[in-house]
């Protein structure tokens, strides 16, 4: 499975770690595996929201890091877990993508 989320640039190393204090992100003999860019995020809170960032009523385009990782299927609800306990986002972006292996391939 591969996970992603955005998160802006003050928290991009406080997610990255919670993500990986559960042991995910290994690939083969390697710890630690993850993937960042630099995106920009665009949303714009209605009048019930809370952002951390921007003003209700108003688009805001933020510049954030797009953290990408891998685990197994059964780690994936510790992930969004330890993501959602630390990201500053009220409702933070999360992508869940089941990924093939060479061995699918006939």
């Amino acid at each position: 499975m591969q996970i992603s989320v955005t998160v802006p640039l003050s928290h991009f190393n406080v997610v990255r770690e919670a993500i990986w204090s559960i042991g995910v992100g290994v690939i083969g003999y390697y710890s630690h595996c993850s993937l960042a860019s630099k995106v920009v995020g665009t949303f714009k809170p209605n009048d019930e929201a809370k952002p951390f960032i921007g003003k209700n009523g108003a688009v805001e385009h933020v510049e954030e890091v797009q953290v990408e990782i891998g685990c197994k299927i059964e780690e994936v609800k510790k992930v969004v877990e330890a993501i959602k306990k630390v990201h500053p986002y009220e409702q933070p972006a999360i992508n869940i993508v089941p990924l093939l292996d060479e061995q699918d391939f006939k």
